[in-house]
């Protein structure tokens, strides 16, 4: 189980507003055959799966800017692969309220 962030950025597009083109990368979550979870924050989109399954639905993700009019798109992938137990969102964000109790 992976956690990948990852942030896409169009550029070219003529406005310095992206929510349009965030909300149909996010269809792409919404309708992926992967069994991917996924929450949208301000700044990304956090997604946790199989990595494999992953990074071909960030690949997907990726063209959406272009076939909607995008020049130019900036994908930043942020990949957190552990591999000596189970992590989850949750459960990484579990382990810091707990501390902070």
């Amino acid at each position: 189980m992976a956690i990948v962030e990852v942030t896409i950025v169009p550029l070219g597009t003529g406005s310095p507003s992206v929510s349009h083109y965030v909300a149909e990368v996010h269809k792409v979550l919404e309708q992926a055959e992967e069994a991917v979870k996924f929450q949208l924050t301000p700044m990304s989109t956090i997604i946790e799966g199989e990595l494999d399954e992953l990074l071909t639905v960030v690949r997907r993700m990726h063209e959406v800017p272009f076939m909607k009019g995008a020049a130019r798109v900036n994908t930043t992938i942020r990949i957190d692969d552990r591999r000596d137990k189970a992590a989850t969102m949750e459960s990484k964000l579990k382990s810091v309220r707990d501390k902070l109790e």
